[in-house]
């Protein structure tokens, strides 16, 4: 349940709203409402609401969370380029989180990563990964991170991600699936990386190449 995740995560929860049958999250001293018959379906945001709700207080993370003497050796973070669509972010922050990276960072154009939907396609991933708003590329390259960014399509001198060096602090890019990485974040990357694929597919959808890139980012750390 993701109140139970946000408790996990230290995340402050201000209030519970449930329905009179179903059993509060334990573990905060967030004040409790029951709510009548009817109540929870016509101010919750889906069809089949969960019988649970809870206000929780929104956290920002400052990029300072991302410098290197802060996360330890051979850390790795994700660079969003403009990727507006909600559940793609919420399955990148799960992929992210459960490989273990260090951040998520939302460039400009990206979703908000508190939007409601973002929120549950993340299973509350969203509570245990530090995610940073309205920063730059060349922000998170001057931490001293090593930028490669992804392409679905050969860039001069890309790399197979089966061949890439995935070692040392690395910030990955990964831009809409319409347009890809922005022009105006090249002059910041290190190099291009690719997910290459047998199928007659032109491109990977970004949650599931994030996936990927995630697994083999946490391969080359073990």
């Amino acid at each position: 349940m993701l109140i139970a995740e946000a408790v996990r995560g230290g995340w402050d929860v201000l209030a519970q709203y449930r329905t009179a049958d179903a059993t509060p999250v334990t573990g905060c001293d967030a004040e409790e409402f029951v709510l009548g018959a009817g109540v929870l379906e016509r101010v919750a945001s889906t069809e089949s609401p969960q019988p649970n709700m809870a206000l929780v207080s929104r956290r920002t993370t400052s990029l300072a969370r991302l410098e290197l003497d802060v996360v330890g050796a051979a850390p790795w973070v994700v660079f969003l380029d403009a990727v507006s669509d909600p559940g793609n972010l919420g399955t990148i922050l799960r992929s992210a989180e459960a490989m273990g990276a260090a951040g998520v960072v939302l460039g400009s154009g990206s979703v908000d990563a508190f939007n409601p939907k973002v929120v549950r396609a993340s299973a509350g991933a969203l509570f245990h990964v530090p995610v940073v708003e309205s920063v730059t590329l060349a922000e998170v390259k001057v931490l001293g991170y090593r930028v490669l960014a992804t392409s679905s399509h050969e860039q001069p001198g890309s790399q197979s991600l089966s061949d890439a060096d995935l070692s040392g602090a690395v910030c990955v890019v990964l831009g809409s699936e319409a347009h890809g990485v922005d022009s105006a974040n090249a002059s910041s990357v290190d190099g291009w990386i690719r997910v290459d694929h047998a199928g007659r597919a032109e491109s990977l959808n970004v949650a599931m190449a994030a996936t990927i890139i995630s697994y083999e980012m946490a391969q080359a750390r073990e």
